[in-house]
C-alpha cells in the first residue's frame, strides 16, 4: 500500500475540484470525504486543508504575509511593503494579517510562506553585534 503525504491528497484535491461547477463541487466534497473516512485521515483534514489553501493561494498568485509590529503601519509603509512583495514573489495579490506586539522596540517582521524577513530594531541590533565581535 502506497503512503500519501497530506500535500499529495491536497494537490489531488485541487485537481479534481478545478474548474467544476456547483453541482460536480459538490459530489466531488463527498467523494473527497468518503477517501479520508476510508483512509482513516480525518484527523488530518486540518494540515491537509491549509496545504490545499497554500495550492491555490499559489495558483491565484495570491500571498498571505504575516505583519508583526509595534504599531500600527502606516497605509504609505503598506503600500511600499506591497509593492516590494509583489516584485519578489511575482504574485497579483498581497493580503496582511497584522499583529501588534507592544514588546517590539520598532520595525516590523513579515512572515510569508517558511520565509521571515526581520527588519525589527532588536534583530538588527542582534547583527550589529555579531558582526563587532566577529571582526575583534
Amino acid at each position: 500500500m502506497t503512503t500519501l503525504s497530506n500535500n499529495d491528497i491536497a494537490r489531488a484535491i485541487y485537481l479534481v475540484s478545478k474548474d467544476k461547477t456547483h453541482a460536480e463541487l459538490h459530489n466531488v466534497i463527498n467523494k473527497i470525504v468518503s477517501f479520508l473516512v476510508r483512509r482513516r485521515l480525518l484527523s488530518k483534514t486540518e494540515d491537509i486543508l491549509e496545504r490545499l489553501n497554500k495550492i491555490i493561494n499559489h495558483e491565484n498568485q495570491k500571498i498571505i504575509a504575516k505583519l508583526l509590529s509595534a504599531k500600527k503601519l502606516k497605509e504609505k509603509t503598506k503600500k511600499e511593503l506591497t509593492s516590494f512583495l509583489r516584485e519578489r514573489y511575482k504574485a497579483k495579490e498581497i493580503v496582511f494579517t497584522e499583529t501588534i506586539n507592544e514588546k517590539l522596540l520598532g520595525g516590523i517582521r513579515v512572515e510569508i510562506n517558511d520565509e521571515i524577513i526581520d527588519l525589527t530594531v532588536k534583530n538588527k541590533i542582534k547583527k550589529l553585534q555579531e558582526y563587532l565581535i566577529r571582526k575583534t
